[in-house]
């Protein structure tokens, strides 16, 4: 920051640490409330322990299925259906995106399909994809694929759509054939807003993936849930939720800090330039 530039670099230093670390325990304050309230609701005795079982028998549930090795499978077999269907959309839906804003007969013909496909639950075509593939992976990966590719491919759109044409008027003027325009003009100068379509695609891949357990049954975190629901395991229900959230928030952060090392040149990348 400016203010910072003139102070030593010691002290300016301090300051960076003192604001990431109060920045941190803010984020911190909130979850460490929420448990503290689970935990006071639980021990009040207004609620019973099969309806909100204590943070605490949450944890010793947890901590349960990590020496039976329980925990690492099911995280593991959901995190393979997230990322494998995540990586298929991710590759489909930045090409597909760029072919419809490069060619118009693929815009013509893929625009009515992805406006309509867009705004609906694409879970409802979870029967037709049982009946074709079966209960097995692939279909759990090919609903995967199916609802994450949707904001990639609109992520794509705009982010090539809204390239600055002076860049491409200037990429020309200097002798650039289409493709190099392509390669080394259009792409890095949309790839931010391509990010933002795969920061939404990643939860949305593992959200997907946990439902389609839920409802096909299985390994996974969601089907260890669901089966705990049928026993009305209410730890278990439980310890699935805090599991679920504890990856979905470390999903995030590694793709936070992806986005943040691929586009370091980006001036968005850095911090701001005024207090």
């Amino acid at each position: 920051m400016a203010a910072l530039e003139h102070l030593p670099v010691q002290e300016a230093m301090s300051l960076r640490a003192l604001r990431a670390s109060m920045r941190f325990g803010t984020r911190v304050a909130s979850v460490v409330a929420l448990v503290l309230v689970w935990q006071a609701i639980s021990d009040s005795g207004i609620v019973t322990a099969f309806q909100l079982p204590s943070f605490t028998r949450v944890l010793a549930r947890i901590w349960d299925d990590a020496v039976a090795g329980d925990l690492w499978v099911n995280t593991a077999v959901t995190l393979y259906r997230a990322l494998i269907g995540f990586a298929i959309a991710s590759v489909g839906g930045i090409a597909l995106g760029m072919a419809m804003s490069r060619l118009k007969l693929v815009h013509w013909f893929f625009d009515p399909l992805i406006s309509v496909g867009f705004p609906m639950p694409k879970i409802a075509f979870l029967p037709v994809i049982i009946l074709w593939l079966g209960v097995y992976d692939t279909s759990k990966i090919t609903m995967v694929v199916f609802d994450a590719v949707f904001p990639v491919i609109a992520a794509t759109i705009i982010a090539i759509d809204g390239v600055e044409r002076e860049l491409l008027w200037s990429a020309r003027n200097m002798g650039a054939n289409e493709r190099e325009i392509l390669w080394q003009v259009v792409l890095p100068a949309a790839s931010p807003q391509i990010m933002t379509g795969l920061q939404v695609a990643l939860p949305l891949s593992l959200i997907v993936a946990v439902v389609t357990e839920m409802l096909m049954g299985g390994y996974g975190l969601g089907g260890a849930m669901i089966t705990a629901s049928r026993f009305a395991n209410s730890p278990g229900v439980f310890a699935g939720i805090v599991e679920i959230a504890i990856v979905g928030y470390a999903l995030v952060k590694i793709m936070s800090l992806i986005r943040h090392r691929l586009l370091i040149w980006h001036p968005e990348a850095h911090e701001p330039s005024t207090v």
